[in-house]
């Protein structure tokens, strides 16, 4: 089967090479039993690259088991997700009242497709690893090992090789699982395939509910073209859905568009993956998205100390307390330098002077109390983040995580670490 011919049945818009070349190699490596990682921001559409590999192989025509079975690694509590995967027999833990087989016993003759596949706890990661050597599992709570014939397809949009340097990946299961490595370009670096999809998405929408195209002028179509969408084809066609509906103008400007978007320039911008010329790539960690979600916030923090600071050096002054300076770095200038003693105006309020402009006070400060204020741990930082997300989204997880750009596995991992009130 040719390209052309699967992007047509698997509606699949564009003509990016790095998109062609991501296609053919499917492709190619489909009709074999090698084990295949895809790698690419959330978003891309990887789960659809897991139905056109099973979908061309002899693994199609399976006749025990399901076919294809998707799992999302990171939704699964860890507490369960070795019963999910691997099975139980009955009694291996309170609730266990009868057998049950697991995904993998489920996909038997098929494949399987691990979403989120860094996702998984160490100890699971050496099931896995058992899976892909010996094709054996061991249900929770047995000691008999199982034989299954199972093609894995696994998927990540985090960078497993960092994973790998932090203890949080097996190098071994990271070895058995890329023997096909395929990566999906995000939506920023195949730009010209943008308004394609727009076009695609918006005529769906016309033709489902009855309502004229809508037409994007040139401005509005450079703004697409440019905007960074890191929410990939999900977010590009949740915002045409919503164009599409609620505008009554059928002919788009950037103007109207910039109300469903608000453009934040590219390297402002926190990418989750983000492709190395080594054709590695590079994440920011759980932690620091969650701190991201609270940057505003800390340098608003940071400025009332700063100024608190001020306010505590000025009211010593006043009261003749002596103050040591640190020594200027060299070659830079000071932001402000104080008087050896209280510089008094008519109206008795204290000047911080500029350097260099001494009869030019720029600022006043009446004496006051002083209000320290300590920053916020670290930790109280993350549970504020999380505690803020779900009460915008109503105690959705899904939306939170979402939001604070972690896997809902971290976001449940840090409610309950926190004991979180939901």
């Amino acid at each position: 089967m040719d390209i052309q011919t699967i992007k047509l049945r698997y509606g699949i818009i564009g003509n990016d090479p790095k998109l062609l070349l991501a296609l053919n190699k499917a492709i190619q490596v489909a009709p074999t039993d090698l084990s295949i990682l895809v790698t690419g921001e959330s978003g891309v559409g990887k789960d659809i690259f897991s139905r056109i590999i099973h979908e061309n192989s002899l693994r199609k025509h399976v006749k025990q088991g399901k076919g294809l079975i998707s799992v999302n690694c990171g939704a699964i509590p860890e507490g369960t997700i070795e019963s999910e995967l691997f099975g139980h027999v009955k009694g291996a833990y309170t609730g266990a009242e009868k057998n049950r087989k697991g995904y993998f016993e489920e996909a038997n003759g098929g494949t399987i497709f691990l979403d989120e596949v860094g996702e998984l706890p160490l100890a699971t990661q050496v099931k896995l690893l058992r899976v892909l050597e010996n094709g054996e599992i061991i249900p929770v709570g047995s000691s008999t090992a199982i034989n299954v014939n199972v093609r894995i397809v696994a998927a990540t949009n985090i960078d497993l090789v960092a994973a790998i340097r932090n203890g949080h990946f097996r190098e071994d299961l990271y070895y058995r699982l890329q023997q096909i490595s395929i990566y999906i370009p995000p939506l920023r670096e195949r730009r010209e395939d943008i308004p394609l999809l727009f076009r695609k998405f918006s005529s769906d929408v016309a033709e489902k509910y009855h309502m004229p195209p809508i037409i994007l002028t040139e401005d509005a179509r450079d703004y697409l073209m440019h905007y960074p969408w890191y929410g990939n084809i999900r977010e590009l066609k949740n915002v045409t859905e919503q164009v599409a509906v609620v505008e009554s103008e059928r002919t788009i400007t950037r103007s109207i568009l910039e109300n469903y978007l608000s453009y934040v320039p590219e390297e402002k911008m926190p990418a989750l993956v983000q492709p190395m010329g080594n054709g590695q790539q590079a994440t920011v960690s759980d932690r620091e998205l969650l701190l991201k979600a609270l940057s505003m916030g800390q340098m608003i923090s940071e400025m009332r100390n700063e100024i608190n600071d001020l306010r505590h050096a000025v009211t010593q002054l006043a009261q003749g307390i002596p103050i040591t300076t640190p020594q200027p770095v060299a070659g830079a200038e000071a932001d402000y330098t104080y008087l050896d003693t209280p510089h008094e105006s008519s109206d008795n309020s204290l000047h911080v002077i500029k350097p260099g402009s001494h009869d030019q006070p720029i600022e006043e400060f009446q004496d006051s109390e002083v209000v320290e204020e300590e920053p916020l741990a670290l930790e109280e930082r993350e549970k504020k983040a999380i505690r803020m997300a779900l009460e915008r989204h109503g105690g959705k997880r899904t939306l939170a995580a979402q939001e604070l750009h972690i896997s809902e596995r971290t976001l449940y991992r840090k409610i309950k670490e926190y004991d979180i009130k939901i």
